[in-house]
């Protein structure tokens, strides 16, 4: 099952890895008492933080960060075993179970747990920035970091630099096979290319970008987007990929690269099939009385603000809901994508489409991060599925069901 990946989510996944490695310090603690040997080892130290940093590399990660996000981490490993070596010299040595090899057993732990928190850094980095991390943070951190050795000023610590992780330029392609994953924006209220509901995704898109994600051999994340920050998100790198029944525009074009058409449609009007006929064209529903809704910031919008000019327009937030307001009478037009009103005149037999035609001729594309590997492999993969037929054969479905 497809879903968002949520701030919560991620920002859960990287407390957990972070307590995860505080946890195993009483063993590395214990074992280090045995060995009588020091509790701290500068050399390792620095090597843990070298490698970190050397692996956030192409993920794109600021090596500042990282380097401060993984001393922090040591300070707290150094603190705890600090603590136990004094309490077990005070009150003679305590620890439940086998003590495991350093070498063998807890570090190769550990140099994992490296890895995953960097590709954990790097999907939680698109959040940080939003309103409310912080209190998210404070919210969640004292549930998550539970371990013995944490306190209210190392949360805070780890919640400061956390503030400042960030995705810096590079090549698109390569972040992508660093963190294992390919990200995917989609707006989530376009049936039939991508649709949420009760926290799944479904619809035409969403199969096509798990596919991508196959091909390029990657996890598919879905990240959230609308239609009014789908091109700000993209720049501010929350996603590599966009699909989500995006039209080809000029303005899109400009902004990122865009996949080859894997659908050809154009814009169309739908109303309640009893006012169909007078509302037959574009020109008769254009007058005084005649009540448009749209969808915001899309290219709906933007034709009917372009096109409509004695009509009433009302925008409507919920795509998904939009289509009630026509069968409540609440509104009388509205247009958009051929597709969806395919989709709508299927599952509401009392809707119609008010003309054959369309008013404009419309691809649906894949909206891509600009990187020349990145585009080249999206774009040879979807003119591939395109030969295939697949895009058709999709949307063929949904449209049935």
């Amino acid at each position: 099952m497809s879903r968002y990946l949520t701030s919560e989510d991620a920002l859960s996944q990287l407390l957990a890895l972070v307590d995860e490695r505080l946890s195993l310090m009483p063993a590395v603690a214990a074992f280090k008492w045995q060995q009588s040997a020091p509790i701290i080892d500068p050399p390792r130290e620095q090597a843990v933080i070298d490698r970190a940093v050397k692996l956030a590399a192409p993920l794109g990660l600021p090596a500042k960060v990282v380097r401060v996000f993984f001393e922090l981490q040591i300070a707290g490993a150094r603190a705890l075993e600090t603590h136990l070596t004094n309490e077990w010299r005070a009150q003679g040595f305590r620890y439940q179970g086998p003590i495991p090899d350093l070498a063998k057993d807890i570090r190769p732990r550990l140099d994992a747990i490296t890895t995953e928190e960097l590709r954990a850094l790097y999907r939680l980095a698109p959040f940080v920035r939003e309103k409310g991390f912080d209190k998210m943070f404070a919210r969640e951190a004292p549930m998550r970091l539970h371990s013995d050795g944490w306190t209210a000023m190392s949360r805070d610590g780890l919640r400061t630099i956390l503030a400042q992780l960030r995705i810096e330029p590079g090549s698109a392609l390569v972040r992508l096979n660093a963190a294992g994953v390919i990200r995917i924006g989609t707006t989530g209220d376009y049936a039939p290319f991508s649709l949420e509901q009760e926290g799944r995704l479904s619809g035409v898109d969403i199969d096509l970008g798990r596919e991508l994600a196959h091909t390029l051999g990657l996890e598919p994340v879905f990240i959230r987007t609308s239609w009014k920050t789908l091109l700000s998100d993209l720049k501010a790198s929350r996603f590599d990929v966009a699909l989500s029944g995006i039209s080809a525009t000029p303005a899109r074009a400009a902004e990122a690269a865009l996949s080859p058409a894997y659908y050809n449609g154009g814009k169309t009007m739908i109303a309640r099939c009893a006012d169909a006929v007078k509302l037959g064209t574009l020109e008769v529903a254009d007058r005084q009385g005649i009540r448009f809704i749209v969808n915001p910031g899309g290219s709906n919008e933007q034709f009917a603000r372009e096109h409509l000019h004695a009509a009433a327009l009302r925008v409507y937030s919920d795509n998904r809901t939009i289509f009630d307001e026509l069968i409540a009478g609440r509104a009388d037009a509205m247009i958009t994508d051929d597709v969806e009103v395919a989709l709508q005149t299927h599952r509401h037999p009392e809707l119609c489409r008010t003309t054959p035609g369309t008013f404009t001729h419309d691809e649906k594309v894949a909206l891509i991060a600009r990187d020349p590997a990145l585009e080249a492999r999206v774009a040879g993969w979807m003119r591939s599925e395109t030969a295939l037929g697949v895009p058709q054969r999709l949307l063929d479905t949904a449209l049935s069901n």
